[in-house]
């Protein structure tokens, strides 16, 4: 079974976001492999490792950097992986970058497609909805759990749905997009880390995709930021002093005339 998991480098949660001239400065920004995605990636190596057969590629859209996410991938157990550059694509467009990995996909071929559910820079939760679209194909998405009959080329999914869950059947080829919970990802092993160093990963330009740099840059985006700014700060807390009975009824006076919440 031919598994294909596309990840995005994200900016680690953790980082503390400057901005600088109405975008978002990422000069000192920790990049990491996009965390839905960690999801996407341990279930494609959970069914080769339970098939006993198949290949994992992982494939990454971006700037040079993105290069870590496919070597984390790597270290794993992916298989292979595949840097599509970025130049000239308007990556925080999901109808280009849909766009660049579908014809990725069908250059490489495939039997199911992983993403995860979405990105938690702009949390857009629409790149692999739109991959499916572009390549025809059926998906289900916030997905937790997941059973496969290659040889019928059927699946069942388990997804979350307000208030709940479903359960959807497919057929396959499909895509699916990860949620939390679908399993626990792995941490790489230092022999895996060790064999990153000898793995190659080739890079592949819009050419060589057959992509019209002119389709998926930013003149063509769907989606355009005007400004990025912060939240306002939070106003400073009040300490109220005294004694237990003379705060506890200007507390309940704050929020009743105040705050207006009781």
């Amino acid at each position: 079974m031919n598994i294909l998991v596309f990840v995005k480098q994200v900016p680690d949660t953790e980082t503390r976001i400057q901005l600088k001239d109405g975008a978002v400065d990422t000069t000192n920004v920790k990049w990491v492999a996009n965390p839905y995605d960690e999801f996407a990636i341990e279930e494609a190596l959970r069914i080769r490792e339970r098939l006993g057969q198949g290949k994992v590629t992982v494939v990454s859209l971006g700037p040079d950097r993105v290069k870590e996410a496919i070597k984390y991938a790597l270290s794993l157990g992916a298989d292979e992986g595949v840097h599509l550059k970025g130049d000239g694509v308007a990556l925080w467009d999901p109808l280009a970058v849909a766009t660049v990995l579908a014809a990725a996909a069908r250059k490489l071929g495939f039997d199911l497609v992983f993403t995860g559910k979405q990105g938690v820079d702009n949390d857009w939760s629409q790149t692999g909805i739109i991959l499916a679209e572009f390549l025809d194909l059926p998906h289900v998405s916030v997905v937790v759990g997941l059973e496969l009959d290659p040889p019928a080329k059927r699946g069942v999914a388990k997804r979350e749905v307000e208030g709940g869950a479903e359960t959807v059947e497919f057929e396959l080829p499909a895509v699916i997009t990860a949620q939390k919970g679908l399993n626990e990802p792995r941490y790489a092993s230092l022999k895996g880390i060790m064999a990153v160093k000898k793995k190659v990963i080739p890079e592949w330009t819009l050419a060589d995709l057959g992509v019209d740099p002119a389709s998926v840059g930013e003149g063509a985006a769907a989606i355009r930021f005007v400004d990025f700014s912060l939240p306002p700060p939070r106003p400073a807390g009040r300490i109220l002093e005294g004694e237990p009975k003379e705060t506890a009824r200007e507390l309940v006076r704050i929020l009743h005339e105040e705050a207006k919440v009781i």
